[in-house]
C-alpha cells in the first residue's frame, strides 16, 4: 500500500518533478448535518489515469463536483498544474482546462451531435459560422481519439455508448486537458466499455489526465495507473494499481473483508412458479420485440437472462411486471403458480401483478422504480400503500409507513439513514437499495429484477447478491436480467441468453464459459468454423417491422 495522503511521495509533484495536474489540499464540504467530504487531500499526476473508488455515498461525486465548480468547498485549496485556482462554477472549471462526463449525460435529446457540442461555446450570435468551424474541429477530434459519431445524428437516435462519446467530444472541444468521468461504464455494454478504455488510453498517450470514478474493481485494475480510496467522506488510502489487488481495494473501500464471489448452495427447485409460452410483443413502432419466448422458473431457483441491452430483455420484464408500452400487441401465455396471467385486459396492470405475488425491481430505478422528488419513506411503500398493515380505517397509517421505512433503511444500510430525504438526494447505489428493499421485503413468490447492481458499489453488490440468494433459498423464484456476465454466471442456477427478441439457448453456469455465452449473445447458436468471421457481440440485426402478430387477421 502506498503512503497515506499527507505522506504522498510526490508531495504534489509527479515523478519527473513537473507540477501535478490536480492537487487538492484539505477539502471539506457539508450539506447540513451530513459531512460529505472531510479534510481531503489528493494528488493526480499529469498524463495518468487516476481512479477514485468508494462505496455509494462515500463522497466521490461530491469531491469531483467541487473540482468542476458545481459545489463550493467549505474549506481547502485547489491547485491545477501547480497553481492555486478558484472554481466558483463550471465555466471557471472549463477555463482551467477541466471537463466532466457525468453518469447521467447532460445532452439535449432532440439536438444533433454538432449542436450539443457547441451549445454554450458558440463564437458569436450567428450560429452558422460557429457550426461550420465546429464541424471541422469535431471531425479532427473524432478521428484522433476514435470518437467516431455522425455530427448530424440526433442524440435520441444514438446508443448510450455513442452519447457518451459526444460528452467526451464536448469536453475536448472546450480544450479540456483534465477529464473527469463519473461511473462511465454503468450503462455501457461490455463491447462499449472496451471501446471506451481504448479511447481513454489514447487520451492518456496524448498527454491528457483522466480521473475515473467507478466502483468496478476490474476496471480499476485494467485501466488506471493509480487509485485512491474514499470511505464515509474521507480519503483513506492511495495505491499504485500494479502493486495492489481487487481484494485489498475492496477491503479498503468497505473497512472489512468483502466476498468477491457469490457463496450459495446448489439449488433445490420445487414446483413451477413462472411458465412463459410463445410470448410475443409488437411495440408501437410495429417492431416485434419478443419473438416467441419460452421459459420457466421453479420455486427455489434463479434464472439469469444474459444479453446486451436492446435485445428484448427490457420488454420481457415490463410485460411480466404489468406495464408494457401502451398500445403494444401481445400474444402467448404466462402462468404464475399454475394460474394464467392477464396480459392485455383490465387485470394486466402492475398492481394486480403485486397481488399475484410478483415483485419487480425495474432496470431504470430513477424512471420506473422511484419518484425522485418524494421522500425515502414514501418510496419505500409505493405500490404497497394499500396493504392492511399501512391502513388505519379508511386512512393511511403514516406512522406505520414511516416505521416500516426506518426498518428497511436500517436493515439495508441505506445512507444517509434519513427517511425524510428526497430520493434524488441519495446516491445511485442507495436509491437502488430503496427499490430492492421495498420489493424483496414483501416476500414475493416471483421476483423480477433487472440490472440489480448497476451503479452500485462493491459492498452493496455483496449485500444485494446475498438477499437475492436468501430469497431463492426461502423457496422463491427469481428472474434476473443483467448485462454483467460475471453477475449472471455467479448468481444464476440456469442461464437463458436473449438475442433479437429470442431465447438463443439455455446453459448451466458450471457447464459454460463467457466465450460461449458471448457467441449466443451475438446470435450464434453454434461456433462457426471460421472464427475470423464472428459478429460483433450483442448487436441485433435490423429490427423487423410487422403489423400483426402471427395468427392475427391482417
Amino acid at each position: 500500500m502506498a503512503p497515506a495522503p499527507d505522506q504522498s511521495p510526490s508531495q504534489g509533484q509527479s515523478v519527473n518533478s513537473a507540477p501535478a495536474a490536480i492537487e487538492l489540499r484539505g477539502i471539506s464540504k457539508a450539506f447540513g448535518p451530513v459531512q460529505a467530504n472531510r479534510d481531503i487531500s489528493l494528488t493526480v499526476a499529469k498524463g495518468t489515469i487516476h481512479g477514485i473508488i468508494g462505496e455509494n455515498g462515500a463522497g466521490k461525486s461530491t469531491l469531483m463536483s467541487i473540482l468542476y465548480g458545481f459545489y463550493k468547498p467549505d474549506s481547502g485549496e485547489i491547485l491545477i498544474n501547480g497553481r492555486p485556482v478558484s472554481i466558483p462554477d463550471s465555466q471557471a472549471a472549463i477555463r482551467a482546462g477541466i471537463g466532466m462526463v457525468f453518469q447521467h449525460f447532460k445532452l439535449v435529446q432532440n439536438f444533433t451531435v454538432l449542436e450539443n457540442v457547441i451549445l454554450g461555446a458558440e463564437d458569436g450570435p450567428l450560429l452558422r459560422p460557429s457550426l461550420r468551424r465546429a464541424r471541422g474541429e469535431l471531425q479532427r477530434l473524432a478521428k484522433e481519439y476514435e470518437l467516431n459519431v455522425d455530427p448530424d445524428e440526433v442524440i435520441e437516435e444514438l446508443s448510450v455508448g455513442h452519447q457518451q462519446r459526444v460528452e467526451i467530444l464536448k469536453a475536448l472541444y472546450r480544450q479540456a486537458d483534465i477529464l473527469i468521468l463519473d461511473e462511465p461504464t454503468g450503462v455501457l455494454t461490455p463491447a462499449e466499455a472496451d471501446h471506451l478504455f481504448r479511447i481513454l488510453r489514447g487520451l492518456k498517450e496524448q498527454g491528457k489526465t483522466i480521473v475515473l470514478i467507478t466502483h468496478k474493481l476490474r476496471e480499476i485494475m485494467e485501466i488506471t495507473d493509480n487509485v485512491s480510496v474514499m470511505r464515509r467522506g474521507e480519503m483513506v488510502a492511495h495505491f499504485r494499481t500494479r502493486e495492489t489487488s481487487p481484494a485489498e481495494l475492496a477491503e479498503a473501500m468497505v473497512g472489512r473483508k468483502v466476498l468477491l464471489r457469490v457463496e450459495k448452495s446448489p439449488a433445490t427447485p420445487g414446483a413451477p412458479v413462472l411458465e412463459v409460452r410463445n410470448l410475443r410483443l409488437i411495440d408501437n413502432d410495429k417492431v416485434e420485440r419478443l419473438r416467441g419466448i419460452d421459459l420457466n422458473i421453479r420455486a427455489g431457483e434463479i434464472l439469469g437472462v444474459a444479453g446486451v441491452s436492446g435485445n428484448g430483455q427490457t420488454q420481457l420484464l415490463e410485460l411480466l411486471g404489468g406495464y408494457p408500452e401502451p398500445g403494444s400487441k401481445v400474444s402467448g401465455e404466462v402462468l404464475v403458480n399454475g394460474q394464467s396471467l392477464d396480459l392485455t385486459g383490465a387485470r394486466s396492470d402492475a398492481g394486480t401483478r403485486r397481488k399475484r405475488g410478483i415483485g419487480h425491481v425495474p432496470e431504470d430505478r430513477q424512471v420506473e422504480g422511484l419518484i425522485m422528488d418524494f421522500t425515502a419513506w414514501e418510496n419505500c411503500v409505493f405500490g404497497y400503500q394499500d396493504a392492511p398493515e399501512f391502513s388505519n380505517g379508511p386512512m393511511q397509517d403514516r406512522v406505520a409507513i414511516r416505521a416500516d421505512a426506518a426498518g428497511k433503511i436500517e436493515r439495508f444500510d441505506i445512507r444517509p439513514p434519513n427517511p425524510e430525504l428526497a430520493a434524488r438526494n441519495f446516491s445511485g447505489g442507495n436509491q437502488q437499495k430503496i427499490v430492492v428493499a421495498r420489493e424483496i421485503e414483501r416476500n414475493p413468490d416471483l421476483l423480477l429484477i433487472g440490472q440489480p447492481t448497476r451503479g452500485v458499489d462493491i459492498g452493496a453488490i455483496e449485500f444485494i447478491h446475498k438477499r437475492i440468494v436468501a430469497l431463492r433459498d426461502a423457496g422463491k423464484a427469481v428472474l434476473l436480467v443483467s448485462v454483467e456476465l460475471d453477475e449472471i454466471m455467479s448468481l444464476s442456477d440456469r442461464i437463458a441468453v436473449m438475442f433479437d427478441g429470442r431465447i438463443m439457448g439455455e446453459r448451466l453456469p458450471a457447464e459454460t464459459t463467457a466465450q460461449e455465452l458471448g457467441l449466443l449473445m451475438a446470435g450464434v447458436a453454434e461456433p462457426p468454423a471460421d472464427a475470423d468471421n464472428l459478429p460483433e457481440a450483442g448487436i441485433p440485426p435490423a429490427q423487423k417491422h410487422v403489423e400483426n402478430l402471427p395468427g392475427e387477421p391482417a
